[in-house]
């Protein structure tokens, strides 16, 4: 029998509904005081709306939340932080102009003089081994340094119940670690945790508990720690799951070259690429790793030709293309997918047709005499729709109508069905859940076997070890040596990831 005095909040018979989909259906669920507790699901499973209920976003069209066993109703963000709910969001709050002192106050009811709150936010940095230099600017802070202040503000308001909505996403292993240690450290205080990831191995390692959510319900609980990975991933998604699995292939000559890249980042506190080097060859991928903000989104523009150099610093099956814009590298072979799917890869107005046509004109002849062939345009993102399971009621709707998963798996099978010679992904499966994945990198996998040159530039170090052939890292817009992937340590790729480089990461692989 459940110990009442135990529970801080308590979720009984949760519904809420949109028009034509239910979010949430009759979830019940409870987070005791110290635990850490995971939510899990498939995109599009509830998590979102579930935590924005308890966040005081979203209410609830029935059901009811208790907290400490009287009845919580929040109405506004506010009113949760003041009942002691606190939450750190995926994509950072914080404004890059201001320095970290003034972005806690901007998150704080009242906040106190300036130099009391500097003084409070080392004291408290220090005390749970975030360290923060409250003057610094955060436009010149890492991924992970910018994660200390959401973190920082969130502690501030000396929450019960603290919610990390994918927290890990954008750290290197090393930082992974020292989240962790202050997880369990407030955990250890009587701190609740409720704690949103992909990452199952992280779960398995971090979490007391695990309600798992599939299509809006709660299909099962389970104790991470007696549970492997892969049965959590099974439990999501309602059916057994197969690894991406190679396909035999020889590697082919060399498809893209790039040779002495150096560009000035576009993007406002960006980052400039050096000197960049590598080549891949077709039926080879190359997996390229870093913390976010290190060169990553530079390093896609001047690939996709949205940022241009001289001629030879980018080869397509030997034929210079530096100084070509999107449309003629398309025509060359090459096909890219940015991290930033709603914007950058998608029109968020246009319909999936239209989107289709964006980038599929050129290698899909989808003009007629200087038409759009609209019959073809159709058939073709019919059958992008239909190859990625993409979840929507059909080719005409907007593209900001989709879930993010789903929207991904567009814009991935877009590029992927346009029998390319070069594919550069950014992100391939951001946001998305094991199944989607799975998929996902098994279409990379295919290419690659087809004689497709790749190159994958993601955070998730699990999927470049499961499908790079070689491995490099970006570190303040330079690229490492590409090594094999074979042999390859996780501490060895944590300190590529930090800075370190050649002798200095074999020392300390020793050490």
């Amino acid at each position: 029998m459940t110990d009442e005095r135990t529970v801080l909040l308590a979720v009984e018979g949760i519904t809420k509904t949109y028009p034509g989909v239910v979010a949430n259906s009759d979830v019940t669920f409870s987070i005791r005081r110290g635990e850490v507790h995971a939510l899990l699901g498939e995109n599009g499973a509830g998590k979102s709306t579930m935590v924005k209920m308890m966040y005081g976003l979203v209410k609830p069209d029935s059901g009811r939340m208790t907290w400490n066993g009287a009845a919580y109703t929040p109405g506004s963000p506010g009113e949760a932080r003041s009942t002691g709910v606190a939450m750190v969001f995926q994509h950072f709050s914080l404004f890059e102009a201001l320095n970290v002192a003034e972005n806690v106050a901007l998150g704080m009811e009242n906040p106190p003089p300036m130099k009391e709150l500097s003084a409070r936010i080392r004291a408290v940095s220090e005390e749970y081994g975030l360290p923060l230099d409250p003057s610094r600017m955060v436009g010149d802070l890492s991924a992970g340094e910018r994660q200390r202040v959401e973190i920082i503000r969130c502690l501030l308001q000396d929450p019960k119940l603290l919610i990390m909505d994918e927290p890990t996403s954008v750290l290197t292993p090393q930082e992974v670690e020292i989240l962790f240690k202050t997880l369990r450290q407030l955990s250890s205080e009587g701190t609740a945790i409720l704690y949103i990831s992909h990452k199952l191995e992280e779960i398995r390692s971090l979490c007391d508990a695990a309600t798992i959510l599939r299509r809006g319900k709660v299909v099962g609980t389970a104790d991470p720690r007696a549970s492997t990975a892969r049965e959590l991933a099974e439990m999501m998604v309602g059916a057994t799951l197969t690894p991406p699995a190679r396909r035999p292939g020889e590697k082919g000559k060399v498809m893209l070259g790039v040779s002495d890249l150096s560009v000035a980042s576009p993007i406002p506190f960006g980052t400039s690429l050096k000197n960049v080097a590598f080549t891949v060859a077709a039926g080879e991928v190359l997996g390229i790793a870093g913390v976010a903000g290190n060169g990553q989104d530079e390093l896609l523009l001047a690939l996709s030709g949205e940022l241009r150099a001289s001629p030879d610093r980018v080869r397509i099956d030997d034929a210079p293309v530096g100084d070509l814009g999107p449309i003629d590298r398309r025509r060359a072979g090459m096909v890219s997918a940015p991290e930033d799917r709603l914007g950058h890869a998608a029109a968020p107005d246009m319909s999936l047709i239209e989107n289709a046509f964006l980038t599929a004109q050129a290698r899909k002849g989808l003009t007629n005499k200087g038409f759009i062939d609209w019959p073809a345009t159709r058939a073709y993102a019919e059958a992008v729709i239909k190859d990625f399971d993409v979840r929507t009621p059909g080719a005409h709707v907007a593209a900001r109508a989709l879930s993010g998963g789903n929207l991904q798996k567009f814009v991935v099978g877009r590029e992927l069905m346009q029998a390319p010679k070069v594919i550069v992904i950014n992100q391939p499966t951001w946001g998305v859940d094991a199944a989607a994945a799975a998929s996902i990198r098994q279409a990379i996998l295919d290419r690659a076997a087809e004689g497709a040159a790749v190159v994958v530039i993601s955070q998730d170090l699990d999927e470049l070890l499961e499908i790079a052939d070689r491995f490099a890292v970006l570190n303040e817009g330079r690229l490492t040596q590409p090594r094999p992937v074979e042999g390859l340590t996780i501490d060895e790729i944590g300190l590529m990831m930090g800075g370190a480089h050649g002798m200095e990461v074999a020392h300390h692989a020793e050490a």
